[in-house]
C-alpha cells in the first residue's frame, strides 16, 4: 500500500465519520451507495451541516448546487474530490 492510497483512505474514512456523526448513523450500517434519506431514513437537513462540516474540514469551497450529489457516501467523495481539485 503506497502512502498516496493510505492519504485516500484515510480521508475517505474522514469525510464518512462527519457523515455519520452529523446524521447520527451507525458508520457500520453505512455503505458508499447506501442513500443517507431513504436507507437510513436521514433528516435531509443535515445535507447543510455536512457541507458546512467538509469545507471547515478540508479547507476547501462546496457550492451548495452540490448538495443533490449528496445524497450517498459515493456522492458526497465525488463533491469533495471536485471541489478539492477546484481549489
Amino acid at each position: 500500500m503506497t502512502s498516496s492510497t493510505t492519504l485516500a483512505a484515510d480521508y475517505q474514512t474522514k469525510i464518512k465519520e462527519i457523515v455519520c456523526e452529523i446524521l447520527e448513523i451507525d458508520p457500520a450500517e453505512v455503505t458508499a451507495t447506501s442513500r443517507f434519506k431513504e436507507d437510513h431514513d436521514a433528516d435531509s437537513l443535515g445535507s447543510i451541516e455536512i457541507l458546512s462540516a467538509l469545507e471547515r474540514t478540508f479547507d476547501i469551497e462546496i457550492d451548495q448546487d452540490q448538495l443533490s450529489r449528496m445524497v450517498n457516501l459515493e456522492g458526497v467523495i465525488a463533491v469533495v474530490d471536485d471541489a478539492a481539485a477546484a481549489k
